[in-house]
């Protein structure tokens, strides 16, 4: 077998190719509409725009507004497909730490005791990761971490768990690990073929996550259908360990008092992950697929839309209400409320 140092080229490890021809869909606006707005005492005091889809198991689409087919980042809304290229190259964890491998964590205790046990597991420290260092991503969590004296390192940053089982991938496999970042290892080149057959899409574009990974551009629509099938898929698949490992551990997705922890505990059988730039992923059992991507950026939205979409989708029992969305308070009293805006 030939090794992956004689087959790739000069080039930083952590950069990907930068695009010289970039595809036609990236250079304009995508359509998006009013998604979510906040009142005041009934005055509408901000809006947030948007796009989102719900699919069924079919692909054939439930709900959808704004443009689902241009092309975005989903950022860290990959990472449970990621989950499932390192599954397919070898990888086996314990259910916890595969949670772990697939989330955006709060940095608490066990979030990187998990990381840390991963690359021991496979006979690396600290010293193997690549990713970018971080305080922990947690409000709780930062405060306690900086009271104790701590700064930013890369146990601590909110993708360490991905980055451990990426290293590990590549000791089982041979491969050098010093360069797993490199979009041409072959590690990344499993990660975005297994991304592709997912979302059933080739990647409109490639750019690097702020962690460090290569990072491809899809669609909400081809996103929604990836997490359908993962939600969907056989227990003893690698997308149904991955969506099953996710469900019985979310605070290991997440973390304590974060909204995808709670959205999974909320609905049995739900898969949910969310992204930085506004992306909220859900994947239900029975193959449906729901992608939401808020165009601001703006994190608040994320949740009114995606709880709003689920009561559309007949999946909300009463279970969903907490996480719709905070109060806007006024002198300490609540005198608005942030709202899905399509479904008034």
């Amino acid at each position: 077998m030939t090794s992956a140092k004689d087959t790739m080229p000069e080039a930083p490890a952590t950069q990907a190719e930068p695009q010289t021809q970039p595809h036609p869909a990236l250079t304009r606006h995508p359509q998006h509409v009013p998604l979510v707005e906040q009142t005041r005492d009934g005055l509408v005091e901000s809006v947030h725009y948007g796009s989102f889809i719900a699919i069924d198991a079919h692909g054939r689409t439930i709900l959808e507004a704004g443009e689902p087919d241009a092309p975005m980042y989903p950022r860290s809304s990959l990472k449970p497909l990621q989950a499932v290229a390192l599954l397919r190259a070898g990888l086996d964890l314990p259910e916890n730490l595969l949670a772990l491998t697939a989330a955006s964590h709060s940095g608490a205790q066990m979030h990187r005791d998990g990381a840390a046990e991963i690359l021991k597991l496979h006979g690396l420290t600290e010293a193997a990761l690549a990713n970018s260092t971080d305080l922990p991503y947690g409000v709780g969590e930062r405060e306690a971490w900086l009271r104790d004296g701590n700064g930013p390192t890369q146990l601590a940053q909110n993708c360490s768990g991905k980055h451990a089982s990426m290293a590990s991938v590549c000791v089982i496999n041979g491969w050098p690990v010093e360069e797993y970042l490199h979009p041409e290892h072959p590690l990344q080149v499993l990660v975005r073929d297994i991304i592709t057959d997912l979302t059933g899409e080739e990647a409109a574009a490639v750019s690097t996550d702020g962690c460090g990974t290569p990072l491809f551009a899809h669609s909400l629509h081809g996103m929604a259908r990836a997490y359908g099938l993962l939600a969907s898929a056989a227990a003893d698949s690698a997308e149904g360990k991955v969506a099953n490992a996710m469900r019985r551990y979310p605070e290991m997705v997440a973390g304590e008092g974060r909204d995808v922890t709670a959205l999974m505990r909320a609905v049995p059988g739900l898969l949910a992950k969310d992204g930085f730039e506004g992306l909220q992923l859900v994947g239900l059992p029975d193959g449906r697929g729901v992608a939401v991507k808020i165009s601001d950026g703006g994190d608040r939205a994320r949740m009114p839309v995606t709880v709003q979409i689920l009561r559309e989708l007949g999946v909300d029992g009463g279970s969903l209400e907490p996480l719709k969305s905070p109060p806007v308070l006024g002198g300490g009293q609540s005198v608005g409320e942030l709202r899905a805006a399509l479904f008034n």
